[in-house]
């Protein structure tokens, strides 16, 4: 686990585990944390090497409701946590059973003490959102982009620095995650996210991504979404949809 500078005072922290990066600003007045990890444990771990980076008291922002970004926000209170209004909808909803998944699923993998964290992990419900922050000195934007990897997607921009959190609307290293999403309007989302004109975009999981590669991203959702309309058109089954793709896993059937 190590942090990675990527302008003054804008740094992203990567995780091996399931290759997770999470992101940490510091203003004049305040730091903002962005995402907490997926565990009381993993999120213990954070705080403490945010505390080894700053003293600053502490905001945080989830990027949206899936375990592996939000489960360790009890290790921050009482700090403020903040997400896009859906985000406390969707764990109240998916909490439980997220953390019964993916117990199951680190039991399985012989992983007893990530089960064991995870099975003792309460999440924590966050606040709405506003438009900007103000850490002193230095104002990021919390952008909602609209439907993409969720239904509540929220990214950090620090425009001063040319640098933005993305959340799991961007991934490296590995295709994007359809499970929750919204095929049709997430090449939009991430449209969205390029206009702002950063220079640098940190993905959910993986290395920071130049702009290009976030372009490259965006085009392979956009070429997705073409095939999912072709679908809903009936103009291609999901098989050919699927021969087709450069993502596999994609819900054809899902509404948009």
């Amino acid at each position: 686990m190590t942090w990675v500078e990527l302008g003054d005072g804008v740094l992203a922290r990567r995780h091996a585990e399931l290759d997770l990066t999470t992101g940490l600003v510091l203003g004049a007045e305040r730091a903002l944390v962005i995402d907490t990890r997926g565990d009381h444990v993993q999120g213990g771990e954070l705080a403490a090497a945010v505390r080894a980076v700053t003293a600053l008291p502490v905001t945080v922002v989830l990027t949206h409701a899936h375990f592996d970004h939000c489960f360790g926000t009890a290790a921050f209170l009482p700090a403020p946590v903040l997400a896009h209004p859906g985000c406390r909808a969707a764990l109240e909803r998916t909490g439980a059973a997220q953390r019964d998944h993916w117990v199951a699923h680190y039991r399985a993998h012989g992983d007893t003490g990530t089960a064991a964290a995870l099975a003792a992990t309460e999440p924590v419900p966050p606040d709405p959102a506003p438009a900007t922050l103000d850490l002193g000195g230095r104002e990021v934007a919390l952008v909602a982009p609209g439907p993409g990897h969720t239904d509540h997607d929220l990214a950090v921009h620090v425009r001063d620095a040319g640098v933005l959190f993305a959340g799991d609307l961007l991934e490296s290293g590995a295709p994007p995650d359809y499970e929750d999403a919204h095929p049709l309007g997430w090449a939009d989302a991430v449209a969205a996210l390029l206009a702002l004109g950063a220079a640098v975009h940190v993905p959910g999981h993986g290395d920071p991504m130049t702009r290009a590669q976030a372009r490259a991203q965006h085009a392979e959702l956009a070429e997705v979404a073409a095939l999912a309309r072709a679908v809903a058109a009936g103009e291609l089954t999901e098989v050919e949809a699927e021969a087709r793709s450069p993502h596999p896993g994609v819900p054809w059937n899902r509404e948009p």
